[in-house]
């Protein structure tokens, strides 16, 4: 397949680019770095003779600093997307697959002992202030438990980066329903791997705490450390691109979690990236940010039954070479 992959140049796109290339398909790439922007059309029109798919990772990401951050998570995220999906119409391209992001759930999936299955309301700044770092049931303000999450959980995205990854789905549903061509996102967990951008405040967690042990420091771990995450390496998510390529349905979008299945806390991220770098071991500093979730663990059911994908990197094995491997420096 002739395929066009945006965001070819980056952490994951370049992972995406590898695969693909591997797989045998013709990769036209589309790239900030290389000089062509997602919100040109006619540079767009100018990459789609021939396109059979296309598959968009360029994003902004990260979860921002502050509201000043809102336009460019717009412009790039959904414009962007829309001008991507407006270029494939005129050409007749009919699948596409997206990066999407387990962001857009907000929380994970609680269970509640007196009310069942609940989503709990954005916790409370005097909560985290004194260190009740749960969240609490919004019927009876009881404890709740922790549980996978299912792509047909409802949508509660709670920072600018998760607005613009839902709004990116719905216009690639829209996108679908109109053409009869078929959309797959993909929902990423927590992606880590070799040539992750570090050194911004963008970069995800793992990247962070890797270049505070590259710079001798001890990586910082806020709240109790006891925050849940799916980590999903790199490699992964590039094979779960190439299995989304044959996946989906005509005239609909549908989403998958790529994930690893294993629940594993921040913490223990932490300090298992720290053994494998030699130290210092983390510091569990009580600190918090408004918007963090606490919890968001995914069901991986849908993507091994319908894609026939599953994540074979190892924790361990995958925070070993990320400990050693180099990183790479995000463009501002």
């Amino acid at each position: 397949m002739r395929i066009l992959l945006t965001g070819s140049a980056g952490f994951i796109g370049g992972h995406v680019a590898e695969a693909l290339d591997a797989a045998g398909h013709d990769v036209v790439p589309l790239d900030l770095r290389t000089g062509v922007d997602v919100r040109s059309g006619p540079a767009l029109d100018g990459l789609m003779g021939g396109v059979d798919a296309v598959v968009h990772q360029a994003a902004k990401v990260g979860l921002g600093v502050d509201v000043a951050d809102l336009p460019d998570y717009a412009s790039v995220n959904v414009y962007g997307t829309a001008e991507l999906l407006a270029a494939m119409a005129r050409h007749g391209v009919g699948r596409l697959v997206l990066a999407s992001s387990m962001v857009v759930y907000g929380e994970g999936a609680y269970d509640c002992a007196a009310h069942g299955r609940t989503r709990p309301l954005p916790r409370a700044e005097e909560d985290l202030a004194r260190g009740r770092f749960e969240p609490r049931c919004p019927q009876c303000g009881g404890p709740l438990t922790s549980a996978t999450i299912t792509e047909d959980a409802p949508a509660d995205p709670r920072n600018a980066y998760a607005t613009t990854k839902l709004a990116q789905e719905h216009l690639a549903a829209n996108w679908a329903r109109e053409t009869g061509g078929a959309a797959v996102a993909l929902r990423y967990h927590n992606v880590y791997g070799p040539r992750m951008p570090r050194d911004t405040p963008y970069s995800g967690v793992a990247a962070i705490f890797r270049s505070a042990l590259e710079a001798g420091r001890a990586p910082r771990v806020f709240e109790d450390g006891g925050q849940r995450r799916d980590f999903v390496h790199v490699r992964d998510v590039a094979r779960a691109n190439l299995a989304a390529l044959t996946g989906g349905e005509p005239g609909r979008l549908t989403a998958f979690n790529i994930a690893s299945g294993e629940a594993r806390t921040v913490g223990e991220m932490a300090a298992v990236l720290a053994t494998c770098h030699g130290g210092p071991q983390p510091i569990t500093t009580g600190e918090y940010r408004l918007g963090d979730v606490r919890h968001i663990v995914a069901s991986p059911a849908r993507a091994r039954e319908a894609l026939g994908f599953t994540a074979e990197v190892p924790f361990r094995t995958g925070m070993k070479e990320f400990a050693a491997a180099p990183g790479s420096v995000a463009m501002p």
